[in-house]
């Protein structure tokens, strides 16, 4: 039996490590096997020229982007769960990892002093450093998978991540800006490094290469009509038809056949060497030099994937594993920079293409993988006389979708103005301060309106629907009911430390009164009437009390024993107890209390911590001691197991105020005070019948 569970639990080990053996075990060929083969082709032929293009964002000669077309995707075949995005090279990604090597590796001036990188190329150098930063991200990464932390990520909202891609993708735009203007600008990195970009390219705009500006704006407008074309008519078309792998075909052979490097001096992708290089080992000094910037690359990389994942999951109706998909990337990371590729997560335009395409499976990713590996072992040399400035105008038309989230805006401002608020922080701190510490700011403004919402929650006063056992907002409806003296408070949050205080405000502001002050002064009050009963200026007779002087009560009397006032009010030594809403002898002023009942929705209230436990006692017993009966209603039994444990009852707060509907409570209170509600026409318009369980 024993050995049973053994082999039961590695069988689950295996299932869980290596989802493959899940699905392939349910792989139809015959259906399954033809769209995977043409989505696979179709994707490869784009993972092949946007891998190109993005190596560029990321600061290093083009064919590099190829092996991170490549060797993320085979582990990632083995280890995802999602069978619809294509893994490899994301532009955002590649940016920030751009930023990384041009800090390290200057394009102007000597590189940092690293150990390591002695006697390399300047692109050796670079090379190294992207793949350090690639291996400390999957390290990352692969750690909060095992951590089971891949949680972290709901902490990026689709706001911030809207606003982060925004940014970056105006990054991407500028930095691409060289390459379409054929113009030799020197990378720039940290805070206002995209400033310093556009005023160095505004400097050398009349050295712009004419040539690469036509060729650019050629394949865009191609590039652009074409894709829109797919878009009207993905429904009639088999496939979307790969324009850019066909411009890109067309400018090497126009390229090529008309010298363009030698005749126009445009720039080119030039020798493409064949095959894969040898595995390299990351540079330790690195990772203490780029630990900071590695850490937002991980989050960044695996949020992006993992919620394009989830939306293909939704749509196809499978389930996806977060902690599984932070392993699958983090092992594909490392693996991938042992051979000098570069961060991957997923490119959107590219999984559009695999899943619209027909992919079912990550067979088509495995193929795609297989196109990029004929191009880089066989025909890459074929690519040699390719303009750098198509690579840039393929990756601004991809830009398109990211660009097009400014339109989120006006209707963000309309609906919920402070996920509108960090939107805006995130897009301009990402612009200005650039990737990582505008994700660290856009996080920090996120998180502090999480906590401004519940620390000042929307709180209620509601009303009974006539005719029902509905309560709503009194604001929000005409026909309602509202039995007098009773009050019925709503918290929509949890109660915590930090929202005591501006609830008790809240209730203090619907109850129209202080009940702490009305405490106070009652029994200053009752100390005078006592003083004067005492002295024998107040007696007591049948009709009442009988002055026999008139006297007032200041606020500076009594001053010794202020501490005292907040205790409950004790009659004692008096012949008779005190009627507070009636007139007091002696000219003695108690501001008089309609409300008799008080009810606290506690339907939205998730927790409450120790110092909400004493908030709440406190306010409670400020509210019984001034005569109002308090009503708790819809508590979560969590919060009543934590009130008993912390010994919240006593003689006065007692567990009776609980019920379990506000129903329960207000036909409670309505038997109650039945004369006094009798006498109220609106009295028999709230329904009295329970519903049967």
């Amino acid at each position: 039996l024993s050995l049973f569970k053994v082999i039961l639990k590695i069988k689950h080990a295996a299932l869980s490590l290596l989802p493959v053996i899940g699905w392939l075990r349910i792989y139809r060929i015959k259906e399954w096997l033809l769209p995977d083969v043409v989505s696979g082709v179709s994707t490869g032929l784009v993972a092949v020229l946007q891998g190109m293009a993005y190596g560029l964002l990321a600061s290093l000669p083009p064919w590099y982007g190829l092996f991170s077309a490549f060797f993320p995707v085979v582990i990632y075949f083995f280890m995802g769960t999602s069978r619809h995005i294509s893994v490899g090279p994301f532009p955002v990604l590649c940016l920030m990892i751009g930023s990384v090597v041009t800090r390290l590796i200057p394009d102007e001036g000597p590189p940092v002093n690293i150990t390591g990188l002695e006697g390399l190329s300047v692109d050796d150098q670079r090379v190294l450093v992207a793949s350090s930063v690639t291996f400390l991200v999957g390290i990352m990464q692969l750690g909060m998978g095992l951590l089971q932390v891949g949680f972290v990520v709901m902490y990026l909202s689709d706001t911030l991540v809207s606003g982060f891609t925004t940014a970056a993708a105006i990054h991407i735009l500028v930095s691409q800006l060289k390459f379409v203007l054929g113009l030799q600008v020197s990378g720039f990195s940290g805070p206002l490094s995209l400033i310093y970009t556009l005023e160095v390219i505004f400097n050398k705009i009349t050295s712009t290469n004419v040539c690469d500006l036509v060729i650019a704006l050629i394949i865009m407008a191609m590039v652009f009509i074409v894709k829109e074309l797919n878009d009207k008519f993905k429904s009639k078309l088999p496939v979307p038809i790969p324009i850019e792998a066909i411009m890109t075909v067309i400018a090497c052979g126009v390229s090529y056949g008309f010298d363009f490097e030698n005749k126009f001096g445009i720039d080119v992708v030039g020798h493409i060497p064949q095959g894969y290089e040898s595995p390299v080992a990351p540079n330790l000094q690195i990772f203490q030099e780029t630990a900071m910037e590695a850490f937002p690359m991980a989050i960044v990389g695996f949020a992006v994937a993992f919620s394009v994942a989830k939306v293909y999951s939704v749509k196809h109706d499978y389930t996806i594993d977060g902690n599984q998909e932070l392993i699958a990337f983090g092992v594909s990371n490392m693996f991938g920079a042992t051979f000098k590729s570069f961060a991957a997560s997923t490119a959107l335009s590219r999984s559009a293409v695999q899943e619209s395409t027909g992919g079912k499976t990550q067979v088509a990713g495995l193929i795609s993988a297989i196109i990029v590996m004929i191009v880089t072992l066989a025909i890459g040399f074929l690519l040699a006389p390719l303009p750098k400035s198509v690579l840039g105008a393929v990756v601004i038309v991809n830009l398109k979708g990211m660009l097009m989230q400014f339109r989120d805006i006006p209707y963000l401002w309309r609906r919920d103005k402070p996920d509108c608020v960090v939107w805006l922080c995130t897009c301009t701190a990402s612009i200005l301060l650039g990737l990582d510490l505008g994700l660290a700011v856009g996080l920090g403004v996120e998180l502090i309106s999480v906590v401004l919402r519940v620390q000042f929650p929307r709180c209620s006063v509601l009303a009974n629907i006539m005719g029902t056992d509905i309560y709503k907002d009194r604001k929000d409806y005409f026909s309602i009911f509202e039995p007098e003296g009773v009050k019925i408070f709503r918290i929509p949050s949890p109660i915590f430390f930090a929202n005591i205080d501006f609830f008790k405000n809240k209730l203090v502001e619907a109850l129209g009164f202080n009940p702490l002050q009305i405490l106070k002064k009652r029994n200053k009050a009752l100390r005078r009437i006592k003083k004067l009963l005492k002295n024998g200026d107040l007696q007591w007779t049948s009709m009442g009390f009988l002055n026999t002087t008139c006297g007032s009560i200041g606020d500076s009397e009594d001053q010794d024993n202020m501490e005292e006032l907040d205790q409950p009010i004790d009659f004692k030594d008096l012949p008779a107890q005190i009627d507070w809403n009636r007139d007091l002898p002696a000219n003695i002023f108690v501001p008089k209390v309609e409300v008799h009942s008080l009810i606290l929705d506690f339907a939205a209230v998730s927790f409450l911590d120790i110092s909400a436990l004493k908030g709440l006692k406190t306010m409670l017993k400020e509210l019984i001691r001034i005569d109002i009966e308090v009503y708790i209603v819809a508590c979560d039994p969590y919060i009543l197991e934590k009130l008993h444990d912390c010994c919240f009852f006593d003689e006065e707060v007692q567990p009776s105020m609980f019920f379990l509907t506000l129903h329960d409570a207000m036909l409670n209170i309505l038997d109650k005070h039945s004369e006094q509600t009798e006498k109220n026409p609106d009295h028999g318009k709230v329904r009295h019948s329970t519903p049967s369980v």
